[in-house]
């Protein structure tokens, strides 16, 4: 299936601080943060000093019900849709995760991935802790109520300090308050909206603009903030000179209609597609993406170029994750029954795909083949971004060099394999200007692209680790 090609981001986070609706709320919030993960989805809510949530494993429509919503009561609410990056795709590992202590309860949600877990778990286990997940954030709330004796605050701060890697997380305590944090490279995005003078956090605008709230903010690098009944209060921590903001967001994660790191997704992808065109200009009847991915790319390239947009492949948009192939002998269909061709536009012609990555690139590979088949005559295929030949621990589940399929082929080789014309990846270069962004190449992390890690990690983590530029 196509979800399996594509690179999986770990997950999507929301709260609300004191709304009356605030498990609703957090409900249409992760309802906008699906495409951030669909294999679970929970929302914890504080009701009379006390901690109580629903998850499940599935799409947020399926784990949630009116009922449901109506059990989950509460002014203040955080909630989570997940993908696997560590820990196992079961319902345990599911968030949010949920303590108590000493009479008291939290909650935690988390994006990104700490990538000196395997060193502070074991730590942690030879101090006695006994971990009810094999998930990296359940460390947080380890590490925060070992460090209680510094204070709330201090305790945050602390926690803080001993973790590596990215991390964005939402937190609830059993008293109501809300607090955002992000980690000191700003890798994964959050940000600070308003409704009716309530507080929000979200991993994206877009979730800010389904429930109607207004944007106040992206949180800083490194920032830690606490909305409680006093407001809001923001701490700052130890902080990068170089910050390492994922610019896969804007390539392929983010929704299009949200604005992350300042800049509207949207127009940053017709932007990619721009420069596409004038790096690899090529001659053709028609530009089409593979929906939905390389739409907005193929846009910007098509406009460019001076070249029909065509939407030649329609997509059906009711095939669902657990799609099961009824035979053997039909083992492509799961690919075919997702995106169909639009014969009368493609037979005969010169055609220009985009599309957005080709990670293990077994999916187009089957999709060219299909368009041969169907009379096509030439295939060009050019990719907003630059070809993926590292691994990322940082929560983008390409783990190993040996998944990438670019990892150690030229744009030559590679197009022989998917049988294509031609292939040309977007230049680093021409990615970065795309973005708008100032100063891009000390704002980015680009390890997929150039394998320069901002944060080092041990190298028992994978065999395939490069020490950091």
């Amino acid at each position: 299936m196509d979800y399996l090609e594509k690179p999986r981001e770990s997950c999507g986070i929301f709260g609300i601080y004191g709304h009356p609706e605030g498990s609703t709320l957090t409900y249409f919030g992760l309802y906008a943060l699906q495409h951030r993960g669909q294999e679970s989805a929970g929302i914890a809510v504080a009701r009379d000093n006390d901690i109580i949530g629903h998850k499940g494993m599935g799409l947020v429509p399926d784990v949630f019900d009116m009922p449901h919503l109506e059990q989950l009561k509460g002014g203040s609410a955080i909630g989570h849709v997940r993908y696997s990056t560590t820990g196992s795709s079961i319902l345990v590992n599911a968030q949010p995760f949920v303590v108590h202590h000493r009479k008291k309860s939290y909650a935690i949600a988390h994006n990104g991935n700490l990538v000196n877990a395997h060193i502070l778990k074991e730590e942690l286990e030879e101090a006695g802790s006994i971990f009810q997940t094999t998930m990296d954030s359940e460390i947080f709330l380890h590490y925060f109520v070992k460090s209680l004796q510094h204070g709330f605050e201090g305790a945050l701060i602390e926690t803080v300090s001993r973790l590596k890697g990215a991390f964005s997380f939402i937190m609830l305590t059993s008293r109501g308050e809300v607090i955002g944090i992000k980690d000191p490279h700003g890798f994964r995005p959050l940000c600070l909206g308003k409704l009716n003078g309530h507080y929000i956090l979200a991993s994206e605008t877009c979730a800010l603009d389904l429930v109607q709230a207004e944007l106040i903010r992206e949180l800083d690098p490194g920032e830690i903030v606490i909305i409680s009944e006093d407001g809001i209060k923001s701490i700052k921590t130890e902080v990068d000179a170089n910050r390492a903001f994922c610019i896969f967001e804007f390539i392929y994660f983010a929704r299009p209609d949200s604005t992350i790191y300042g800049q509207n997704v949207y127009q940053t992808r017709k932007a990619l597609g721009r420069h596409l065109a004038k790096e690899a200009p090529v001659h053709a009847d028609l530009v089409m993406p593979f929906p939905d991915s390389g739409t907005y790319a193929a846009l910007g390239f098509s406009q460019a170029a001076g070249l029909p947009f065509e939407m030649a492949m329609i997509r059906n948009h009711y095939v669902g994750r657990t799609f099961i192939q009824p035979t053997q002998s039909m083992r492509d269909f799961g690919v075919r029954v997702k995106l169909n061709p639009v014969k009368q536009l493609l037979k005969g012609k010169d055609i220009i795909i985009i599309e957005d990555s080709i990670i293990r690139g077994t999916t187009v590979k089957t999709r060219v083949k299909a368009l041969r088949k169907l009379g096509v005559n030439r295939i060009h295929m050019r990719v907003s971004g630059p070809p993926h030949r590292f691994p990322c621990h940082y929560g983008i589940d390409f783990s190993t060099r040996g998944e990438l399929i670019a990892a150690e082929k030229s744009q030559k080789e590679l197009g022989d394999i998917l049988g294509l014309d031609t292939l040309y990846y977007l230049s680093l270069e021409g990615l970065l200007e795309a973005t708008g962004i100032e100063h891009p190449q000390n704002n980015f992390c680009k390890a997929c692209f150039d394998g320069c890690y901002p944060v080092k990690f041990d190298k028992g983590l994978s065999k395939d680790c490069l020490e950091s530029n």
